[in-house]
């Protein structure tokens, strides 16, 4: 029987190196194939397969969001596979085309070449270049804990927002309508405006193909349904013509292995696309990471960030080299190879190589693919990334209790979700998460600035509880002792919050009139020279109003930082607890 967060491995399979006591290190190289068993093999190769038969057609479709040929979705596919294999650390990640980082692409090259379909193309490899040399130079400095600069909020409204855009510029191909400009409201304005002139034949392959793909995805979810809506839409322009009744396919796709090298761009662009790429880069490797880390997590091993993020960088300087398109992670590729029963990156492998024998001898096949149904199988992918039930949680969290005690403050994970998604869809892509960054960054200084200062009660039992917490709560909000005043700070203390904490422990002596203040700071797990400094001054303050201020269970930092920076005569006494520093003043009083 297996205990408490054990792994249980199948028989015959060995334990999985682990990195977790800092004792070995992943391989430099095919670090993801260590411990590689023969037995594997099966499951890796269908895996592969499973995996290519939705790649293949995402990527097509992928491509189409960054603003390129479909092909390019392919180039970019097989040598990112490969390289992720050669420089990750996950078995299970699988690396290709994605809508996320596709319509940051666009939205980037859109500002450098409008109107230019060859300069599009030029710039799109471009990106993924420079996407590829940042994160191969932020690996090497072990710069993997960037992505935590993303909050979960933000990264969940930035998808919903990104989910919504990329939904809305499929529309126009979905309906066989013109394609409007601007942001994502004047795209469905335009929309709205066009759809008396939909192109019914290509809506209802549309509106089949999707409701097929869903229908498969419910309750066949191991059918390749991208595939096979692919199949079902080349067959139905080639069986009943219908791109002789208005329905317009893909058309012309270049067959074979792509040029190699690098695009004809200046170095002049380069250096102008570092800081979108940046943006790019941190996105893609934060979606990577998750997924990377839920597998590992599933299968007992570890992640490594840093190593991620050279993997990522060889995979997009690969794709680059290819002529493609800029290449993360992607969760629901990883979950199909996962729940395919993938083993190892050999999965990966075999799904480049059978990429690569689609663009040697398939690719005519794909020429006579419809739009719409590359649009609903876009749609399809993307739909359940608009995930209104987790905003709505976010916008829960915020119970009447804890409006009471703490303010807006408990719904501040949302504010920055909707400002994200709001962002993206009035902004763009990469403005939006900027301003999903930034609110989430001053919203936790505001919400540190403004801690939450507790006054404490003594319950039956000797428990130190918020009181007025308690009490909205029902329980027993416990007793207070005459003259003596309980409080706490829940927070660290620094430059930010001390004179907020000051002014608000002086209102409570002034209502209370006590003549023992005991700040208790055992959730005070630190403190600067600017809150030791508040600390001295609150002593002196309260002396005035004629009481003693006496801190109980500091931590070390706190006791350390008082002792440096504040004179002896100034701080205030310390205590092992709240009931010691009482007992010693009583004993004093008395």
């Amino acid at each position: 029987m297996s205990g408490p967060g054990k792994v249980v491995r199948p028989a015959g399979e060995a334990p999985q190196p682990s990195s977790s006591r800092g004792t070995r290190t992943t391989p430099l190289l095919f670090g993801s194939l260590r411990g590689y068993q023969r037995g594997w093999l099966r499951s890796d190769l269908i895996a592969g397969l499973t995996v290519w038969a939705v790649l293949v057609p995402e990527s097509l479709a992928y491509a189409t969001i960054a603003g390129v040929s479909p092909v390019v979705g392919l180039y970019a596919a097989a040598p990112s596979l490969v390289l992720y294999t050669v420089f990750g650390s996950s078995r299970h990640l699988v690396v290709g085309p994605m809508s996320a980082t596709a319509a940051l692409s666009a939205g980037v090259v859109a500002l450098y070449a409008p109107g230019d379909p060859a300069v599009f193309t030029a710039l799109t490899t471009a990106v993924a270049l420079v996407t590829g040399v940042l994160c191969l130079v932020a690996g090497i400095a072990r710069l993997g804990f960037i992505a935590s600069f993303i909050s979960e909020p933000v990264l969940k409204g930035f998808i919903v927002g990104m989910a919504l855009v990329i939904i809305i510029g499929q529309v126009p191909a979905f309906l066989g309508v013109e394609k409007g400009e601007g942001n994502f409201f004047e795209k469905a304005w335009a929309i709205l405006a066009q759809l008396g002139t939909t192109s019914l034949p290509t809506a209802a392959l549309g509106v089949v193909t999707l409701a097929a793909l869903l229908a498969i995805r419910r309750w066949a979810p191991k059918v390749p349904g991208s595939l096979v809506a692919v199949a079902v839409g080349i067959v139905a322009i080639l069986v009943l013509s219908l791109d002789d009744e208005g329905v317009a396919i893909v058309g012309p796709i270049d067959a074979g292995l792509p040029a190699l090298g690098l695009p004809d761009v200046s170095w002049g662009d380069y250096t102008s696309l570092l800081g979108p790429c940046a943006g790019v880069m941190l996105v893609g490797f934060a979606e990577a990471l998750g997924a990377a880390k839920a597998y590992a997590a599933r299968e007992g091993y570890d992640i490594d960030p840093n190593r991620e993020l050279i993997g990522m960088g060889a995979a997009n300087l690969g794709s680059g080299l290819a002529s493609g398109m800029v290449v993360n992670g992607s969760l629901s590729k990883t979950a199909v190879n996962g729940g395919a029963g993938a083993k190892s990156q050999v999965s990966g492998l075999t799904a480049a190589v059978l990429t690569v024998l689609t663009l040697l001898f398939l690719t005519p096949v794909f020429e006579s693919l419809p739009e719409a149904t590359l649009a609903a199988v876009v749609i399809a992918a993307v739909i359940e990334l608009v995930d209104v039930r987790s905003l709505r949680r976010l916008y829960g969290l915020q119970t009447p209790t804890m409006r009471r005690l703490y303010g807006n403050a408990a719904r501040h994970d949302f504010y920055a979700a909707a400002a994200t998604t709001l962002g993206v869809l009035v902004f763009d892509t990469l403005p939006g998460l900027v301003i999903g960054v930034l609110l989430s960054l001053f919203l936790l200084l505001s919400r540190a600035s403004r801690p939450h200062v507790a006054l404490l009660a003594r319950t039956t039992d000797g428990r130190w509880v918020d009181a007025e917490r308690r009490a909205a709560l029902g329980a027993d909000g416990g007793t207070s002792i005459p003259g003596v005043l309980v409080v706490r700070v829940e927070s660290g203390l620094f430059f930010a919050n001390a004179d907020t904490v000051r002014s608000r422990v002086r209102d409570m002596v002034a209502d209370g009139r006590p003549h023992l203040v005991v700040l208790d700071t055992e959730t005070v797990p630190f403190v600067d020279v600017d809150a030791a400094g508040m600390l001295a001054t609150l002593r002196t303050d309260l002396a005035r109003q004629g009481a003693t201020l006496v801190l109980a269970r500091n931590v070390g930092q706190v006791r350390d930082e008082l002792r440096s920076a504040v004179a002896a005569d100034e701080r205030p006494e310390i205590y092992p607890d709240v009931e010691s520093a009482i007992a010693a003043h009583r004993g004093a009083e008395g």
